[in-house]
């Protein structure tokens, strides 16, 4: 799998690369390593960079080092590192490298798990968790990201979205399980100011992301000026604010054009655009392709693409 690497550094990187899914409207990728120099080949950008998607990086067996906001983090066999969207990640050296790596946008966690079990508290911890997979499970945990490769490798039907999701949905369950059986690997993640402000954010938006699109907004809600809210959100996700709001309606958008029959002008209502054809062309510059096309997609349509 490719991933695009040619997109807009954000803010104040300097030129940080930011790896985006080679498929802008698939929301889930695996990629099987074989060895090291395989796994090497697979990072997106030969060098420091940020995804723009959350990242499982499994190893069976072998091991590896990875600079993570420039800490190095070693895994071994047996291991989950989980990297949510935003540090900074590079693949520093790898031996005898075998497992997967598992892509995913936040497309697919809209439902099925429990806050228990959510990985939003994995997915932006400042340390990131290396969790070790107990050995009774280990062949379980295999041969269900085997099953997840197997199943994005086919073509796309009417019943592959469900498919794709019971199945990331069981893996970040059992990470979560084993995660809280361990120790955590976030010491004084908790007492990080902007992540607090970034979980807090998040709360926010979830709330109130079809009322109000607008950074003034949620500045006055959470109590901090506009800029220090962009330091923060830019500091943990290597996105500014309206980034992340825009992101939060075009990804409702995609889930209802992809699991509701509503029709398009009735999905850019229920996220808030009253422009259709702005509502359009937003869609378009973040999955690549019309609303309509984006369904058609996945529901298995044959008309050409094209039309809002």
């Amino acid at each position: 799998m490719r991933t695009d690497p040619a997109s807009v550094p954000p803010p104040g990187d300097r030129g940080l690369l930011t790896a985006r899914l080679s498929a802008a409207d698939l929301a889930l990728h695996v990629i099987p390593l074989d060895d090291a120099i395989l796994s090497i080949q697979t990072c997106p950008v030969r060098g420091p960079h940020r995804h723009a998607y959350h990242e499982l990086f499994w190893t069976r067996s072998g091991t590896g080092v990875h600079l993570v906001d420039g800490e190095r983090t070693a895994v071994g066999p047996g291991t989950v590192l989980v990297l949510g969207r935003g540090p900074v990640h590079f693949l520093e050296h790898a031996r005898e490298l075998s497992g997967a790596i598992v892509r995913f946008g936040d497309e697919l966690l809209h439902e099925g798990l429990s806050p228990r079990s959510h990985p939003g508290r994995l997915l932006t911890a400042r340390h990131r968790p290396v969790v070790k997979v107990p050995p009774e499970d280990a062949a379980h945990f295999d041969a269900v990201i085997g099953a997840l490769a197997a199943e994005t490798g086919r073509p796309l039907s009417a019943s592959s979205d469900d498919v794709h999701r019971h199945l990331l949905l069981t893996v970040l369950s059992w990470i979560g399980r084993w995660y809280d059986q361990g120790e955590s690997s976030d010491p004084g993640g908790k007492d990080d100011p902007d992540l607090r402000l970034y979980r807090r954010f998040n709360v926010l938006l979830e709330r109130d992301f079809a009322r109000h699109h607008d950074v003034r907004h949620y500045a006055r809600e959470l109590g901090v000026s506009e800029s220090a809210l962009w330091r923060a959100l830019s500091g943990v996700t290597g996105s500014p604010t309206r980034t992340l709001i825009t992101e939060r309606v075009m990804m409702e958008a995609a889930r209802l054009l992809r699991f509701t029959d509503l029709a398009v002008g009735q999905v850019a209502h229920e996220v808030g655009v009253r422009d259709r054809l702005y509502f359009s062309r937003a869609f378009k510059r973040r999955y690549g392709r019309s609303p309509r096309a984006y369904r058609e997609r996945f529901h298995g349509a044959t008309e050409e693409e094209g039309g809002v």
